[in-house]
């Protein structure tokens, strides 16, 4: 009797095996400093500017909000994650709860944009670099920052974790002492400084604190969504743990407050010091901006090199994250079985094909700087959203069933199942509606759809071949039963 495999007969069983060819080399401080860091990225040094500009005093609550959706996202994969930890992470989960499709569609996707996001990370880096030797090439600094982060991730695991340990203890001390001096300064206490406390002057004067109304409130809304990626990072690593349930529970529980602390924290110093119309905000960084103001000397080069940190650490990360995903979705035969090959315990074919992608991306930045890079941007624009959709839509299946088959695996839990999890859903459906408002926000939206409807078409026919090829398979050893 033949039959048709449903997403869970066929789903793989998440848990990592004793024999899994990869090491197990991260240690516990290794997944706390990841977790700790992948929040803090150059997008929150630099890139948080152009969203004060627009929206004034209320990207406090704009980072706000969009905070609060990262944490259901957060709460909701690492409930997943801990129940069923993968280094394919949020892939597998939509795997086994939705089907081989999604699992393809959302883990090829994340694939695509880390790799462009490691290209563009390491034109940020090799910017700041010409900055410092205005005669070297920019093209040199970027191969360069490849070769050490491709060699990092090609050898132990650990190495990967022990860059990152040391990357994410300079960014967190860094924001840790700008919150320090900020808070000094608000209270007007900051030795050395002749800053008298600005009490609540730059919160409700200039306009106010919504000084372009709600419009202003959307695109910092915007902005402050996609600062956010990163935070999938360490459920991908805390497979490769030494323990990965504990590891990812701690890591996910202890996220909270730190989104708080760093962006919201930040942002309130930020705009509480400054006027939300200074120039130098948008130019400079709001970093750079405030220091200088309450005169730290040297602070434009001190932030220069922090960002530089952040950069060179989100090159590392993305690197490992690409090459972990495109592992796990070839491992379950979701890709070319030649990058599946693992030495020493690490994916390395997947690891280089990965940097390399990352390589081409940079130069379609020279080669195409017109067209084809752009349009690579754009496809990436809206995908962190997409991938939130599927954790959310794997969790309200896969909760109820872990309930019902292993109760125990739920050592994280979503608060007030399921309705913050349709409240989260809400949101983001919420974001796109917002996104066609805009006309950049619009054509990343148009070109991410595009990208995933390719892989979810491309999912779905693989998915119906290999169900003809199960079914064929069973229809022949019922028939070689008969015989016998």
């Amino acid at each position: 009797m033949s039959r048709t495999s449903t997403p869970q007969d066929t789903a793989p069983d998440a848990a990592p095996k004793a024999d899994s060819p990869l090491a197990h080399g991260l240690k516990q401080r290794h997944l706390s400093m990841i977790a700790l860091g992948g929040v803090i990225g150059a997008g929150l040094f630099v890139g948080s500017g152009a969203g004060i500009a627009a929206a004034g005093p209320s990207i406090v609550l704009a980072y706000a909000i969009s905070g609060a959706l990262v944490m259901l996202v957060m709460r909701m994969l690492g409930e997943m994650s801990a129940a069923n930890p993968a280094s394919g992470s949020f892939s597998v989960h939509a795997e086994r709860a939705i089907g081989p499709w999604a699992g393809f569609t959302a883990g090829w996707g994340f694939w695509f944009l880390l790799c462009v996001a490691v290209g563009l990370e390491g034109i940020g880096a090799a910017k700041i670099m010409v900055g410092w030797f205005p005669d070297s090439p920019e093209w040199a600094w970027v191969a360069l920052f490849m070769l050490v982060f491709c060699g990092a991730n090609l050898t132990a695991v650990k190495n990967f974790g022990e860059f990152e340990f040391w990357f994410a203890a300079l960014k967190v001390g860094a924001i840790t002492l700008f919150l320090g001096i900020g808070v000094l300064a608000i209270l007007g206490i900051l030795p050395g400084s002749d800053i008298s406390a600005p009490g609540l002057e730059n919160l409700t004067g200039e306009g106010g604190f919504m000084p372009n109304g709600t419009n202003g409130l959307i695109i910092g809304l915007l902005a402050s969504v996609f600062a956010y990626g990163g935070l999938e990072t360490v459920t991908i690593a805390a497979a490769e743990s030494e323990n990965p349930v504990k590891s990812v529970a701690k890591a996910v529980r202890t996220a909270m407050w730190r989104i708080a602390l760093f962006y919201v924290g930040s942002m309130l110093v930020v705009v509480t010091l400054l006027p939300w119309d200074n120039k130098e905000v948008a130019t400079k960084g709001p970093y750079v901006a405030t220091l200088d103001h309450l005169g730290i000397p040297g602070a434009g080069e001190i932030m220069n090199v922090i960002v530089l940190i952040a950069l060179l650490s989100a090159m590392n990360a993305n690197i490992y994250g690409a090459s972990r995903m495109s592992y796990s979705l070839i491992e379950r035969g979701q890709g070319p079985k030649a990058l599946g090959k693992v030495s020493g315990g690490v994916p390395r074919y997947a690891v280089l094909a990965s940097s390399v992608f990352g390589f081409v991306c940079v130069l379609l930045s020279y080669w195409r700087p017109d067209d084809v890079f752009p349009w690579l941007l754009n496809m990436i624009g809206a995908m962190i959203l997409v991938v939130w959709i599927f954790i959310a839509a794997s969790q309200l299946i896969l909760r109820r069933r872990t309930e019902r088959e292993a109760p125990e695996k739920l050592v994280v839990k979503m608060w007030l199942f399921p309705f913050l999890t349709w409240v989260a859903l809400a949101a983001m459906a919420y974001v796109f509606y917002l996104m066609t408002d805009q006309p950049d926000t619009r054509k990343q939206l148009l070109a991410t759809g595009a990208l995933t409807l390719a892989l979810a078409v491309i999912g779905v026919v693989r998915q119906k071949m290999a169900e003809k090829r199960g079914t064929a398979v069973d229809t022949a050893d019922t028939a070689g039963s008969a015989d016998a």
